[in-house]
């Protein structure tokens, strides 16, 4: 799963897609209604691949996060898990057990589900890819050191 061209622009709801480059920004598409429209470099732009997720050892890329809720919910819907808040903060902490709760906030853990919902609405979530590549990674060295 390749999170880099998912973004999240400050100020405008839900997840948008890259589409492509332009002179002074970029050109996205919405994953609600799939508008396209352009957002320049001014705007406060991060792409979900560079966000993580305080825990009390080391913080945790936001697509291990992912991967957890996913292994969590077993293919499962996760329309059942965005109940109250306190449903939210029960099922992050079953998820995720050791997340820093001093400064992971309420509003990023419901946050992190409706964009988790959001990329599985539109099936952008693909853990497949990542156990090929390390099976790929896991072979290389073996067959190197056979030959």
């Amino acid at each position: 799963m390749d999170l880099t061209e998912i973004l999240s622009i400050t100020g405008k709801p839900g997840l948008f897609k890259m589409v492509a480059n332009v002179k002074n920004g970029l050109i996205v598409e919405s994953l609600i209604d799939n508008k396209r429209f352009p957002v320049f470099a001014h705007e406060r732009i991060s792409s979900l691949e560079e966000i993580s997720i305080y825990t009390l050892d080391e913080d945790l890329p936001l697509k291990d996060v992912f991967k957890k809720i996913a292994d969590h919910l077993a293919g499962a819907s996760i329309d059942s898990h965005l109940g109250t808040e306190t449903q939210q903060k029960e099922f992050f902490k079953t998820v995720l057990p050791d997340y820093d709760e001093d400064r992971v906030y309420t509003s990023h853990i419901k946050k992190i589900l409706a964009w988790y919902k959001s990329l599985q609405d539109n099936d952008l979530l693909n853990f497949d890819e990542e156990k090929e590549e390390e099976k790929k990674d896991d072979a290389s060295p073996e067959e190197t050191s056979e030959k």
